[in-house]
């Protein structure tokens, strides 16, 4: 799982991440001070393995520019605060689904990076019948997405 301490940037949190659950359990602050201090422009690659996605297709949804975040990759630098937000955007939805499967049953042999790839792609009637990773480039999609998955939880959309 992805790394997000960088021991080249002092004003970087430090805090060791173990998962990608982590960036959604941490406190506000936190998430808003990793933001600022951009995160490793690797992350893209790692979170893209992860998730079983290709690296174009998490680019695509994201809205970031594939020559941007290789030369980022490349220079082993970090990406911008919005770059940033978009990419631990993703990581935040595979927390919180992560968090309504242990919630609501056993989560043994369940991949959340993995359910969340499949279902980033999917259509759905809520959306139009767009998918909701054709929202995940910006903030406000990134939120009318979290806030469907979290209706489908309680069951309040189908």
């Amino acid at each position: 799982m992805p790394d997000f301490k960088t021991p080249e940037k002092p004003a970087r949190v430090q805090k060791e991440r173990g998962s990608m659950t982590t960036f959604y359990q941490d406190d506000p602050q936190t998430r808003i001070a990793t933001i600022r201090s951009g995160i490793p422009a690797s992350i893209v690659g790692e979170l893209s393995s992860t998730m079983g996605m290709s690296k174009e297709l998490l680019l695509g949804s994201l809205g970031l520019s594939r020559a941007t975040i290789s030369r980022k990759e490349k220079d082993e630098t970090t990406l911008s605060k919005d770059e940033s937000e978009r990419v631990l955007g993703i990581a935040t939805l595979i927390g919180k689904v992560q968090a309504m499967v242990e919630e609501s049953g056993d989560p043994t042999g369940f991949n959340p990076a993995h359910w969340v790839a499949d279902w980033l792609a999917k259509p759905l009637p809520a959306l139009g019948g767009a998918t909701p990773a054709s929202y995940m480039d910006t903030f406000e999609g990134q939120k009318l997405v979290t806030e469907l998955l979290s209706m489908s939880q309680s069951g309040a959309y189908a």
